[in-house]
């Protein structure tokens, strides 16, 4: 090892836990929760189709955490990752792919490209999640995705996406979230209420006291469910139905039991999944 790599090691010790630390995987830990998701997705395709989901398509796939998980449940399962970012998908298909068993990790495939103009083939389930499609700010753009959508999905198909609010969701605020070995902060800069356009930031905090601010940020426009369901509506789907979480009567927190419904709850911040079918 050179005196210039030993040197570069011992400036990130002396710089902290923040410096050594991977950004992506901070992401994965604190926002995402894909064995949740595979289970809300296989057992809803079911019930809404009366069949498996075989074909995946994961658009703004990021690290393509939820295309690995899809093709690691069953052999008869595949996976397409999409996403603009280079430098994301190659990280995704080093860290994800690249630990899956050689036969599942051959059922996924990972393409750069802009979401509403790849063409992947028709596929069972498109699925849109962390809020990702809210970067179309304007009604006809986030219409014209909608509706490449619904192009590509096999007759049966169906578009899952992921929603939130409440009144917090409007409020410039930071949250932080305790994480194992690390402070998850989603801190919303910036809301126009005008425009409905928000900027919105994550950082990421440690014991030692270093922070990887702006770790990931966002601007994106606010898109309430009735303007979300009108817009699916007119892209030509054929029913669209929001899932809301239950609650546990003992603790009145959220149980993790997402059911159809057209009843929610005016709490201060909700999440809640949306199904599209074609």
């Amino acid at each position: 090892m050179s005196r210039s790599s030993k040197n570069h090691r011992r400036d990130r010790k002396k710089k902290g836990m923040a410096a050594r630390a991977d950004r992506h995987r901070l992401y994965e830990q604190a926002v995402q929760a894909v064995d949740a998701d595979y289970d809300f997705l296989d057992a809803t395709f079911k019930k809404l189709r009366g069949r498996r989901a075989h074909l995946l398509r994961e658009d703004f796939c990021g690290t393509a955490a939820m295309c690995c998980e899809w093709v690691r449940h069953r052999k008869g399962n595949y996976a397409i990752g999409v996403d603009i970012d280079k430098e994301v998908l190659r990280w995704g298909k080093k860290h994800n792919q690249g630990k899956l068993k050689e036969s599942a990790a051959k059922r996924v495939k990972l393409i750069r490209s802009d979401v509403r103009s790849v063409d992947t083939g028709p596929v069972d389930i498109v699925l849109a999640m962390n809020f990702s499609y809210q970067m179309f700010k304007e009604r006809s753009a986030l219409l014209d995705y909608f509706r490449c959508v619904r192009k590509t999905l096999v007759d049966d198909g169906v578009l899952f996406i992921d929603a939130f609010g409440g009144y917090d969701a409007y409020r410039e605020i930071q949250e932080p979230r305790d994480c194992d070995g690390f402070t998850y902060i989603w801190d919303q800069a910036s809301y126009n209420p005008i425009t409905g356009e928000m900027t919105c930031h994550i950082h990421f905090s440690f014991p030692d006291g270093t922070r990887m601010k702006r770790a990931f940020s966002y601007t994106w426009r606010l898109w309430t469910l009735p303007e979300i369901r009108e817009i699916l509506d007119e892209a030509g789907f054929s029913k669209v139905l929001v899932y809301w979480e239950g609650t546990d009567r003992k603790t009145g927190e959220g149980n993790s039991i997402y059911k159809p419904s057209m009843k929610g709850d005016a709490d201060p911040g909700w999440i809640c999944y949306l199904s599209a079918a074609k």
